[in-house]
């Protein structure tokens, strides 16, 4: 039987991105970890659906699903014991992750009110969006009782600027040091990230010194605000991909699906990451 080629990155192993951010290559293909060893990003689903897993040849994510569970749903409907059981085994036997997000609620317009998106169809939680971030503390909080080994991380919902520092008031009033945490997810800045308003919500929470990790982030928002954010991930090649021919000598109709073509995506996506990260606070001082 042939074995399957294994592609290693340029870097040494552990070592972060451009401007010493981690950047998450996101896929829906979960036997990518024994195949590669550069930092990719997975949903719990993907996983908890294998009847078989492999061990990672290098760093790793899990995204929990959330924008998924709430556009079909409008809720969650994995219990927080269940998510926690799904994380546990993957931990055991793809290998200890660098993080996991939480049972998170998005505040994305169609996230709250439905609606479509192309042919998409978002039911619609039709709840506030201070109840989304109430739920969202609230489930962190709750996984970390369950599960404090698992390496769970908190994450910032809002649309706007005050929205976002709400959220940060709301984890410090239940005693959750943000500082202190090696991650803090940045959620709900996907659509708005190459926007003047997305990257005023990064600034701003980049100004409390918090290690950021920026979701579903692309060219044009990595260029921006990249240098503000500890990690990102992306999975825009796959529909990059779609849009063009397959790559000299493969087979399939395009590269969606595609190891080599993520990777040199990959590639282009780190050299438009500026490299010289912004000191915040030194800036604010001289103002």
């Amino acid at each position: 039987m042939t074995q399957p080629t294994i592609i290693r990155r340029a870097l040494p192993a552990g070592a972060p991105a451009a401007g010493g951010m981690r950047f998450y290559l996101t896929t829906h293909k979960r036997h990518w970890v024994k195949l590669t060893d550069v930092p990719l990003f997975l949903k719990s689903e993907h996983f908890t659906a294998a009847a078989k897993l492999y061990p990672a040849l290098g760093p790793y994510a899990v995204d929990s699903g959330g924008f998924s569970e709430l556009q079909r749903h409008g809720t969650w409907t994995r219990t927080p014991r269940q998510y926690v059981q799904d994380l546990r085994r993957i931990w055991e036997c793809v290998g200890p992750y660098d993080w996991a997000a939480p049972q998170d609620w998005m505040c994305e317009d169609l996230i709250i009110h439905g609606g479509t998106a192309g042919p998409n169809v978002f039911v619609g939680t039709h709840l506030s969006v201070a109840e989304h971030q109430r739920r969202t503390v609230a489930n962190f909080l709750e996984l970390r009782s369950l599960a404090p080994d698992l390496r769970i991380a908190p994450v910032l919902q809002g649309s706007t600027v005050p929205e976002y520092e709400r959220c940060v008031e709301l984890y410090e009033r239940a005693g959750v040091n943000l500082h202190q945490e090696p991650t803090v997810g940045l959620g709900s800045v996907c659509r708005l990230q190459s926007t003047r308003q997305g990257a005023a919500i990064v600034t701003a929470m980049a100004a409390h010194g918090l290690k950021l990790h920026g979701f579903g982030f692309k060219i044009l928002g990595l260029e921006r605000v990249g240098h503000l954010l500890a990690s990102a991930d992306s999975a825009a090649w796959s529909y990059h991909a779609r849009k063009r021919p397959p790559l000299s000598g493969h087979p399939h109709k395009n590269c969606a699906n595609c190891l080599e073509y993520a990777l040199h995506w990959r590639t282009h996506v780190l050299a438009a990451i500026p490299t010289q990260r912004q000191t915040l606070l030194t800036n604010r001082s001289a103002a």
